[in-house]
C-alpha cells in the first residue's frame, strides 16, 4: 500500500456521495442501505451483509426542487438531502431507513415516503428524548423490530455471530479513530481539522474492513510525519451536522487549527465506550447507542454533555470554541446558548455562529467572524 496516498483516498471518498468502493460493492451484487442519524446501529446492517451509508448532502449548493416540498423554516441540511433525492443522487441506495432524530428530518422523511423514489424500511426508528431504563428497553425493542424489517426487506438472516463480528469490526474503527484524535492533541498535530473530518466522514460510505485498513495505514504514517505549525489558535468546533470539510477549511484558512470537536460525524460517535463483545449482541448495541451519543436531542443529558465537551477541550489544549448551528436547527441553537455560558465561565472564549448548510455560499461572512474571534483570543 502506498501510505502517502491513503489520506487522498479517504478525502476522495468523503468528498463525493458515490465512490469507487460503493461501485465495487454494487458490482458484486451487494446492497446498500441508507440511514440518517448516529442513533442508527450500523452493526445490524453489517451483520446483514449490507453496506450502511449515512445520508449526507455533500455537493448540494441549492434546494430549488426540495423547497417545493419543505418550507424554508426547515433546516437547509434536511432540504439539501431531499434535493439530492429528487435529483436522483441517491439512486445507488437499495433502501433507506430514518431515525426520528429531529422534527426537520422527520418532515423530510415524510416527503421521501410520499415521493416513493426510493424504498423506505417501513418503521421510522423512535428514540426517547430522555435517558431512563424504560427508554433503554424501548430503544432495544425498536432496534429488534428494525433487525426483523431489514431481514424481511433484503431476504437475509442476521445471526448473533454476525452481530458479534460486526461489533468487533466497529469497535476496532472506534479505537483507531480515538488514536487519530490523540495525535491531534500535540503542539504540532500531524493532520488538520478539515483533513481529520474527511477521514471520519469516509467511514460512513465504505466497507468497514477497507476503512479500517486505510485508517490503520494512515495512523502509522501520521505517527512519523512532521506536524502542522504556524497556526494562531487551537480550536474546538461543536454544533449542527458538518459533513463537508469546507466549513473547517474556512476556519483554518483564517488562522485557527481545529484540534477537537463534538460533531456527529466526529467525536460524538467516536468517543463512546466500545460495545460489549459478550452476551446478547442487541442488548449490548442498545446500551451503547441509547445512552452514550450525547446529542442535544436528549433533553435531560446537558450536564453530562457539557462535562464531556469540556474534557475534550482541555485534553486538546483548546483556546477557543466555535459553536455553529444551521439556521432553524432548534436543538443545537438552544444547546449552544447553554454551552456558550458554561464554556465562558470556564475561561474558554466562544464564538456562536449561525449558518446555512452550504458554508461556501457564506464563506466571506464566516471567515470575517472567525478572524475577529481569533483577534479577541490573541488580545
Amino acid at each position: 500500500m502506498d501510505e502517502s496516498k491513503v489520506l487522498t483516498d479517504l478525502e476522495t471518498v468523503s468528498g463525493t456521495l458515490l465512490n469507487s468502493y460503493i461501485d465495487e460493492w454494487k458490482n458484486q451484487g451487494k446492497k446498500v442501505l441508507g440511514y440518517n442519524c448516529s442513533y442508527f446501529p450500523e452493526e445490524i446492517v453489517h451483520a446483514a451483509g449490507l453496506l450502511p451509508f449515512r445520508i449526507r448532502a455533500t455537493g448540494c449548493t441549492e434546494t430549488t426542487l426540495a423547497d417545493s416540498f419543505l418550507a424554508r423554516a426547515n433546516c437547509s441540511f434536511a432540504r439539501a438531502c431531499l434535493e439530492h433525492l429528487l435529483q436522483g443522487r441517491y439512486d445507488f441506495l437499495d433502501a433507506a431507513i430514518f431515525v426520528y432524530s429531529c422534527d426537520h428530518m422527520c418532515t423530510a422523511h415524510n416527503s421521501w415516503k410520499a415521493l416513493g423514489k426510493l424504498p423506505l424500511i417501513e418503521n421510522i426508528i423512535s428514540v426517547p428524548h430522555t435517558i431512563t431504563e424504560y427508554g433503554r428497553k424501548w430503544y432495544r425493542e425498536e432496534i429488534g423490530n428494525i433487525k426483523e424489517k431489514i431481514e424481511e426487506q433484503f431476504d437475509v438472516t442476521i445471526t448473533d455471530d454476525g452481530l458479534k463480528a460486526a461489533i468487533i469490526a466497529c469497535n476496532e474503527t472506534q479505537r483507531l479513530q480515538k488514536r487519530l484524535y490523540e495525535l491531534r492533541k500535540g503542539n504540532s498535530p500531524p493532520i488538520t481539522g478539515s483533513q481529520s473530518l474527511s477521514v471520519l466522514v469516509a467511514d460512513s460510505s465504505m466497507p468497514k474492513d477497507e476503512y479500517n485498513r486505510l485508517l490503520r495505514a494512515l495512523i502509522g504514517k501520521l505517527e512519523t510525519d512532521e506536524g502542522v505549525s504556524g497556526y494562531d489558535c487551537r480550536l474546538m468546533v461543536s454544533g449542527s451536522v458538518i459533513d463537508n470539510p469546507a466549513m473547517l477549511t474556512i476556519i483554518e484558512d483564517s488562522g485557527g487549527l481545529v484540534v477537537s470537536d463534538t460533531l456527529c460525524f466526529g467525536a460524538r460517535r467516536s468517543f463512546r465506550e466500545p460495545i460489549r463483545e459478550d452476551g446478547d449482541p442487541l442488548d449490548a448495541i442498545a446500551d451503547r447507542y441509547y445512552s452514550q451519543i450525547q446529542c442535544p436531542r436528549m433533553f435531560d443529558s446537558y450536564p453530562e454533555r457539557f462535562d464531556s465537551a469540556l474534557e475534550l477541550a482541555r485534553q486538546a489544549n483548546v483556546e477557543g470554541v466555535i459553536l455553529q448551528s444551521i439556521r432553524n436547527c432548534d436543538i443545537h441553537g438552544i444547546d449552544n446558548v447553554m454551552l456558550e455560558r458554561d464554556f465562558e465561565k470556564q475561561g474558554i472564549p466562544v464564538l456562536v455562529l449561525e449558518r446555512e448548510y452550504d458554508a461556501l455560499a457564506d464563506a466571506g461572512r464566516i471567515k470575517t467572524r472567525v478572524q475577529a474571534f481569533l483577534e479577541r483570543i490573541g488580545a
